[in-house]
């Protein structure tokens, strides 16, 4: 059997998804139970009726899609209190970044949002800081840049 991805999730995250797929069974509900704009019998097919199928293969595709997260959703928790002193997803960690102060919290991909500084545990920057310690300095290394990072705190909410 494939190993099929697992997508890291807050409870936040996963109230989220649920609600998306409702949603969207709805609109498809509501989309299918009317009346469907039929195919022309000649050389052109129907506008509207091509304009539906593809409104029905959009919403079909993300139904796909949020099944799939739902099925393989694993939700962030808090460790016990004696791993609380390790980065891992849900953590919000204070570093010391190129002489700046910066602070992270770790995300599953799905729920990352650098610009609010969520960053995910596949990114360059959240690989290398999984697993780390208050103190420990690591390196961060992209094709673009090499950075030295010092850990300064680590908090769970």
């Amino acid at each position: 059997m494939v190993n099929e991805k697992i997508f890291y999730l807050t409870e936040e995250g996963l109230v989220k998804f649920k609600a998306e797929y409702q949603h969207l069974k709805k609109i498809k509900f509501l989309k299918t139970k009317g009346e469907f704009p039929k195919a022309w019998h000649s050389e052109d097919l129907n506008p509207e009726y091509l304009s539906f199928q593809e409104d029905l293969n959009l919403i079909e595709t993300r139904l796909t899609e949020v099944t799939a997260i739902l099925k393989n959703a694993e939700l962030i928790r808090t460790p016990p209190k004696e791993k609380r002193n390790t980065v891992n997803l849900g953590a919000t960690v204070l570093v010391e970044l190129n002489g700046h102060i910066e602070e992270f919290t770790l995300l599953g991909s799905l729920e990352a949002d650098a610009t609010n500084n969520k960053i995910s545990n596949e990114s360059p920057v959240g690989q290398a800081l999984m697993g780390k310690r208050t103190g420990e300095t690591i390196k961060i290394v992209t094709p673009v840049v090499n950075h030295s990072c010092k850990i300064l705190r680590i908090k769970y909410n």
